[in-house]
This record gives C-alpha cells, structure tokens and sequence, in this order.
C-alpha cells in the first residue's frame, strides 16, 4: 500500500521539496493515495468551481467547420466568435488527426519519466532557459496552489530544441507545432481583415507570430477535487492560443452574461482544436476581439492532459492598438504602448487574478 502524506511529509517546507525541488510535482502527491488534499492546494471559496456549477449555461462556445476556409461565412463566425467570445472549436482544421494522437501520447510519456528525469528540466537544472518542467502555476506568488504540473517550451529554432527539448516528447511537439503553422496564418488572416488590415507583411508578421510557446499539461487524479483547481481564472497574454484537448473534459470559459460567476463548459470533441484570443490580440484590436477568462478544474477519477501553443509577439515587440484599428474607426486608443515582455513579465509575477493583467496596458 502507498504511504500516506502523513507519513512522509510532515510540514509545507517538506511537501514544497518533494513536489518542487525535487520534481514529483502533483503527480506524486497523486500517486501517493492521498486520502485528503493538502491544505497549500485548499483555494479559497469564491475560486473554487463548485461554488458555480448551479449556474452552468446549456450552451457553449461556437464551433466551426473549416473543411472549406475560402468560404466567407467560415472567415464571418470566426470573426463573430473572436468578438462575441473570445474562445471557438475548430473541426476539419488541416491538422492531421495522427498528429494530434501523437502528441497526446508523446505528453503521457514525459509525465510518466521518473521525478528525477523531469528534474533534469527544472528551472535550477534546465540546459536552456526556454526549457522548464515545473508545477502549479506560480508558486513563489501563489496563496493556494494549483492541481497541476506543466513542460513548457519555448520555442527558437529546430537546432535548439532539437539540441534541448526532452528527446521522449521531442519530435512529436515539434511536428505538431509545424503542421499548426498554416492554421495559424489563416486565423490571423482572417481577423486581421475585419481589423482592416489587408495584407500580414513582414512588419504585422513578427508582431502577430513572432515567437511560440508550447505546454504540455498534466491534470492528475485530485482528492477532494472541488476544494483546488487545475487552473485558475485567467486570460491569456498571447496574440491566439490552439489548445488541444483530450476526451476528458474540465475547461470552463466565462459565459457573456451579466452575472460575472456563469461558467460554460468546452466539451471535448474528437479532432477538434480550442483557439482563443489571448490578451495581445484584444489589445491590437483596441477591444474589438476579447479575451476572455477561462479555468480548469480538477478531477477527481481521470488524468487529463492538454497541449496549448501560445502564438505571441516577439519578447522585444511593443504592442498597442493597431494604426488601421484606430484610423478606420476614428475611435480612441484605450491601451497604451506596451513592451509586450514587459507585459509578460507583469502576468508571470502574480497569481492567476482573472483578466486584472490587461489593466497593466489600459489608458
């Protein structure tokens, strides 16, 4: 039978070592047989899901077939959902199925190398700053901590990840990163031209795409699931995020109603990949197109996993609203000009706090 937490870890400074420094993150902490969740992870009660699941919408976000993009109603419900929603559900996307299978199973195999692997990719261990195993989601800031463990990737060149990915998940991310890339230009193509800008050049490129983030997440079996989260409410800081999801469900994302505590479910469906837009975007948008807050819950019988590409700016870009946003329009800038590491940086050095970071860029 698997020891309890008691019975090995005895105060907060043993169980940060054990699922911090020495890398069995929450995984471990599930392997254990926990009978109870330890008090770090007990969110307050207005951040627990729970507290919401009576007000659970029947609806969901849009979702949006691509079999034929060319199609001007296709290019119209991704607009309309970029404005209304800030989330939709792409099928028939151009992503072949195999590759998503492939990246699922390729994140499986990272989570299930012994601590002491992982470890080699911690922040104290990595061979590379753009490589980082960790858990939760900033700990150092964090009051309660979240029901996850993560590898995130940030991606320069094939040389370098190739020279510094973890070889067991390696390939498979960066085949997936290269079959998103069309998707993703055609996205930005398409909200681009209702922002008025016809062409993404070589100036709106970099600004829109210029750097790529990848996470591999991990969800593990949670004791008492309703008193943590996997995630909190937050948006995200990126120009648009591809999410793909397994078939076990727990993304929530906030209704647009005018109660602020309505939550919708993203129901996962076979093929399907999750875009959202992230806080870059809203911004270039001047508020045309939202981010939109959204959270994980955590399970109490299944492991989930999940693989978002967070498509950002250049670390060096400086973001506002776009030129053609403001001239087309004649409307005023509600964002100043931001460098957007600067902005990154603000999100990072704080809990998951709902969408308080946009306000770093607000006039």
């Amino acid at each position: 039978m698997a020891p309890s937490i008691s019975q090995t870890i005895t105060d907060p400074s043993d169980l940060t070592d054990f699922v911090i420094n020495k890398g069995n993150g929450v995984k471990g902490l599930s392997q254990m047989g926990l009978k109870s969740l330890p008090k770090q992870y007990i969110q307050p009660l207005e951040e627990r899901m729970s507290m919401n699941m009576t007000k659970m919408p029947e609806e969901s976000i849009p979702i949006i077939d691509m079999s034929n993009w060319e199609d001007p109603k296709v290019a119209e419900s991704i607009c309309n959902a970029a404005e209304k929603w800030g989330f939709f559900q792409l099928l028939n996307h151009g992503v072949p199925i195999e590759v998503l299978e492939h990246v699922k199973e390729a994140t499986h195999k990272f989570f299930e190398m012994p601590a002491e692997e992982k470890c080699k990719f911690s922040k104290e261990h990595s061979s590379s700053n753009n490589v980082r195993f960790g858990t939760s989601f900033s700990p150092e800031a964090e009051k309660a901590l979240e029901w996850k463990d993560w590898l995130s990737l940030f991606y320069v060149s094939e040389d370098e990840a190739s020279a510094h990915w973890p070889p067991v998940c390696k390939a498979e991310v960066l085949e997936y990163m290269k079959r998103t890339d069309i998707l993703i230009k055609r996205l930005l193509e398409i909200l681009m031209k209702r922002l008025n800008v016809t062409e993404i050049d070589t100036t709106k490129e970099p600004l829109l795409m210029g750097s790529k983030r990848i996470n591999l997440n991990y969800y593990p079996v949670c004791p008492n699931p309703e008193l943590t989260v996997g995630v909190g409410r937050h948006s995200d800081v990126s120009t648009l995020t591809i999410l793909l999801q397994d078939y076990i469900g727990g993304l929530y994302v906030r209704a647009e109603t005018t109660d602020e505590d309505t939550w919708m479910h993203v129901p996962p469906l076979d093929g399907s990949l999750v875009i959202n837009v992230g806080d870059a975007l809203q911004i270039m948008s001047n508020g045309k197109y939202k981010s939109v807050e959204h959270r994980v819950v955590a399970n109490g019988s299944k492991t989930r996993i999940s693989v978002p590409i967070f498509v950002n700016p250049r670390p060096s870009d400086v973001i506002g609203p776009l030129p053609e946003v403001l001239e087309s329009s004649g409307e005023k800038p509600l964002y100043k000009q931001v460098l957007y590491s600067d902005y990154v940086r603000h999100f990072f050095r704080k809990a998951h706090d709902g969408k308080s970071t946009v306000d770093f860029a607000k006039i």
